[in-house]
C-alpha cells in the first residue's frame, strides 16, 4: 500500500536561526508596542528608593517599586531575558543596528569597529552612571534637575507626546545615544544603562552556560556573535553582561549551548515563548498596579 503522507525535510541550521531570529524580532515588537515604559518605571523605583533613603523616609511600595521589584525577581530566575527580548531602549538599538548594517552593505563601506579590549572597559561606564544617578537622587539634586534625562524623552516619545523644548537637552542626548546604537551592537544596553548595571549585579540563576569539553578546536563563534563581546561560561565573572538574546545558542555548530543548565536548546522557540508570556504576564501585572 503506498503512503500518501509526504515525509517532511528536517529543518537546516540556516534555517532554524531564521526562524527563532523572527521569533525575536517578533517578541520585540509586541512589547516595543504594548510594554514601551516598563524599563522607564522601573528605573524610576531606583530612584524613589535612593531619594527616600536620602531623605530619611520610610520606603513606599509604589507602582515603580512593585515594577522594579517584578523585573528584578524575573531576571533572577530566567536571566537577562527583559533586556535580550522586552526592553524598548535594547529593541530600539537592535533595529538601529541592523539598519546601519544593511547601509554599510549597501555602500560596500564598514565603520570602524570598536576593540574589544575597549569595549569591556567602556561597559563599566553604565556603573559610574548608576551610582552618579543613586547619589543625586540620595542628596535631593536629582528631582530638581529636569529636560536632560534622554529616557524621559524616549518614554514621551513611544507614549506619543511631544517633549517640548524644555527637555532640548535631553532630545539631544537621545540622538547622541541613537548615533551610537548605529555604530556599535547594544551601545546603550552595553555602556549607558543604570538598569544594564543593576541586572548585571544580580545573582541570576536562568543562564546559557557551555560545555567546553564538547567544544570545536578554535571555534570561538559563541563570543564573536556576542552583542555584548561575553564569552559564554558559568564560572565567567563577565556573564552577569549576558542579555540573553540567544545568538550565541543560534550560531553554536555543535548546539553545545544550555540554558539554565538543563535545556539542551536554551533558545528553542518553546522555551522563548514561554519566558515570553511569564514576562508579559508580569508586565500586565504592573500595568494593573499602576492604573489602581
Amino acid at each position: 500500500m503506498i503512503s500518501l503522507k509526504k515525509e517532511q525535510k528536517p529543518v537546516s541550521p540556516k534555517q532554524r536561526v531564521t526562524q527563532r531570529r523572527r521569533l525575536r524580532a517578533g517578541i520585540q515588537l509586541i512589547f516595543f508596542l504594548l510594554a514601551p515604559s516598563v524599563y522607564t518605571a522601573a528605573f524610576s523605583g531606583i530612584k524613589e528608593i535612593a531619594t527616600a533613603i536620602g531623605m530619611g523616609e520610610p520606603l513606599v511600595f509604589s507602582a515603580f517599586t512593585s515594577a522594579l521589584l517584578a523585573i528584578c525577581i524575573y531576571t533572577i530566575v530566567f536571566g537577562r531575558f527583559f533586556c535580550g527580548y522586552a526592553c524598548a531602549f535594547g529593541s530600539l538599538g537592535d533595529a538601529v543596528y541592523a539598519l546601519s548594517q544593511l547601509i554599510q552593505r549597501k555602500i560596500k563601506h564598514r565603520l570602524p569597529q570598536i576593540p574589544e579590549t575597549a569595549v569591556r572597559r567602556m561597559q563599566k561606564i553604565k556603573y559610574v552612571i548608576l551610582i552618579v544617578i543613586i547619589l543625586l537622587c540620595a542628596a535631593g539634586i536629582y528631582a530638581n534637575l529636569s529636560g536632560w534625562s534622554p529616557w524621559d524623552v524616549f518614554s514621551m516619545v513611544t507614549a506619543l507626546k511631544s517633549p517640548g523644548l524644555s527637555y532640548i537637552l535631553g532630545m539631544v542626548l537621545l540622538g547622541l545615544i541613537v548615533v551610537g546604537m548605529a555604530v556599535k551592537e547594544r551601545f546603550f544596553c552595553q555602556f549607558l544603562c543604570p538598569m544594564g548595571a543593576v541586572f548585571a549585579l544580580l545573582p541570576v540563576i536562568g543562564r546559557y552556560t557551555r560545555n567546553r569539553d564538547n567544544c570545536l578546536m578554535r571555534c570561538s563563534a559563541c563570543v564573536k556573535n556576542c552583542p555584548v563581546c561575553v564569552e559564554t561560561d558559568a564560572d565567567n565573572a563577565r556573564m552577569g553582561e549576558c542579555i540573553s538574546c540567544g545568538k550565541c545558542s543560534d550560531i553554536c555548530p555543535k548546539r553545545n549551548i544550555s540554558y539554565a543548565g538543563r535545556i539542551s536548546d536554551g533558545n528553542a522557540p518553546l522555551a522563548v515563548v514561554v519566558r515570553a508570556a511569564i514576562l508579559f504576564a508580569v508586565c500586565a501585572v504592573f500595568e494593573l498596579v499602576r492604573m489602581i
